[in-house]
């Protein structure tokens, strides 16, 4: 079975590069129905015959960040904020991501603040750019820093912090098995990053309305 998992993968890979590097919509549903087999299932029975469309419709959602600019999401600053130049947070934003080692979900929430200084972006705007990179395949410690360098590109502040807090399901239901061990990444850019009573007071702020 192996093999033929192998030689399939192999010759969907030709095709996608004959098609500029992407399979097809049939392509990717066969996929998913081989991978249905490879688990030991009939995806031919009633209840997987429309599994691999579901599959493939799922991910045009779950990894659409890939059609999207970051920086389009940032392009809009409100300068007329009456010269407010201190930090802006905003807290326990959720998100989902996925694991680029076994595509397995982590799931938690973002915290995000900046010092403006030519204005300020609109609030929704900062989870839309979470939503941007989660989805797409990841790892936690890269989504921390690839927000981090978009708000900084694109706000231009005088400091950046993000931390992000989850759970990554490629630990908790396969492997060690550990439900409920959180991971925990930061990134600091600018006065952030250049002074510690800069990063306590966010770490603070952030910490501070849970107790």
């Amino acid at each position: 079975m192996d093999g033929i998992v192998t030689s399939l993968a192999a010759s969907a890979d030709r095709r996608a590069e004959a098609n500029g590097g992407r399979p097809s919509r049939e392509e990717a549903e066969a996929a998913v129905r081989t991978l249905i087999r490879w688990a030991g299932d009939d995806p031919s029975r009633e209840g997987l015959r429309d599994t691999p469309q579901r599959v493939v419709k799922s991910f045009e959602e779950l990894f659409s960040g890939y059609g999207q600019n970051p920086a389009e999401v940032l392009e809009r600053v409100f300068e007329d904020v009456e010269g407010y130049g201190d930090i802006v947070l905003v807290r326990d934003i959720p998100f989902a991501s996925h694991c680029e080692h076994h595509m397995a979900p982590f799931v938690g929430r973002a915290h995000l603040a900046y010092y403006p200084s030519r204005g300020v972006v609109g609030l929704s705007k900062l989870g839309r750019l979470i939503d941007v990179f989660a989805r797409r395949l990841q790892t936690q410690e890269a989504l921390t820093v690839q927000i981090a360098e978009a708000m900084d590109d694109a706000l231009k502040p005088r400091g950046v912090a993000v931390m992000l807090e989850a759970e990554h399901l490629c630990m908790t239901i396969r492997g060690v098995q550990k439900p409920g061990a959180s991971t925990v990444t930061l990134q600091f850019v600018g006065v952030f990053k250049d002074d510690p009573a800069e990063q306590a007071r966010f770490l603070t702020l952030v910490r501070g309305h849970r107790s």
